[in-house]
């Protein structure tokens, strides 16, 4: 579904990725780690659309997507939910949904999105008419994939889902994650819990300062000495 193929991207004029290169087949949960500044969110950013190549290449399908802006990738199938989740603070859960089906014409289409969301997130359900700026953390993170899967994405790009939550919500956001890999969703997942991540992933890449160092099926990375060494402090 997806090829990236030795990119190279660059903040005014620095490579901050040097040589990346990854595969994400239909169907597949695929994970990215690395330490801070590794490049990882920069990768899903690049992917999205939000930053430009200046060298390799972006297969999605069979067409290249690298000099394509957002919203044209956005309706080939790619959904990016950040890591900062920027969800319409003054809206409320309901109506930022709907803005994630701003690409569905369908009435029915964007109905049942909805009840999918709802059923994944029944907090949702419980605070539709809230406003998104009066939820928790984890709601909003809720909120922000919710919003995502609003589109019927064919790839969904999560940046961080955990990042900045209690364990306890935590394990929710990673269940959520797992659910969706059940349900058969593409996903490309960038996350700081390592172990979790690479447990619930078929296929994982390992980055470092810009570069792709590893890469396997998860049980291959999670007993790679170098990963238990710098991640699980083993």
């Amino acid at each position: 579904m997806l090829k990236v193929s030795e990119i190279e991207v660059r903040y005014s004029g620095i490579p901050i990725i040097h040589s990346v290169s990854l595969v994400v087949n239909d169907g597949e949960l695929v994970t990215v780690v690395g330490a801070n500044g590794a490049g990882k969110s920069t990768l899903l950013k690049t992917i999205a659309g939000a930053l430009h190549t200046s060298k390799g290449t972006i297969h999605f399908g069979n067409e290249e997507i690298q000099g394509l802006s957002t919203p044209e990738i956005v309706r080939r199938g790619i959904t990016y939910v950040p890591e900062a989740r920027l969800i319409f603070n003054p809206l409320t859960v309901e109506e930022n949904l709907e803005i994630g089906a701003y690409i569905v014409d369908d009435a029915a289409q964007k109905k049942n999105n909805l009840d999918y969301v709802y059923n994944l997130f029944p907090r949702l359900a419980d605070r539709r008419k809230q406003p998104g700026g009066t939820l928790s953390g984890g709601e909003q993170q809720m909120l922000a994939i919710g919003r995502g899967l609003m589109s019927n994405p064919k790839l969904l790009m999560l940046d961080e889902p955990s990042l900045g939550l209690m364990p306890k919500l935590v394990d929710e956001m990673l269940g959520a994650v797992a659910k969706l890999r059940g349900a058969g969703k593409t996903i490309l997942l960038v996350e700081q819990n390592v172990r979790e991540s690479l447990e619930l992933a078929d296929r994982g890449y390992v980055l470092q300062t810009g570069r792709t160092i590893l890469e396997g099926t998860g049980e291959e990375l999670l007993n790679t000495e170098s990963i238990r060494k710098a991640f699980l402090g083993l």
